[in-house]
């Protein structure tokens, strides 16, 4: 296995902070609830991507480890759009 550069695990928890704190705020916004959830949920899939690459260290993982992590995806996907066409 190949060396890889140390992550810089205090950015990625600002990072992550400053994105909780955005959500936060975002959530109190006027605007459709569609849109609140949207913008929700794309933040939060930012976030996990941002844990699973970095803290789970999939980033520097073989491809088969990829694909393991991605194949519940679509079934994420799918059970999030159908609870928002619940509103």
């Amino acid at each position: 296995m190949s060396e890889h550069e140390a992550p810089r695990y205090v950015l990625i928890w600002v990072v992550l902070l400053a994105m909780t704190l955005a959500e936060v705020g975002f959530a109190f916004m006027p605007l459709p609830k569609f849109w609140l959830a949207t913008g929700l949920i794309v933040m939060a899939f930012y976030k996990a991507y941002l844990v699973a690459m970095y803290y789970m260290h999939l980033k520097w993982e073989p491809k088969r480890l990829w694909v393991m992590a991605a194949v519940p995806l679509p079934l994420a996907v799918i059970m999030v759009l159908a609870i928002i066409t619940e509103f």
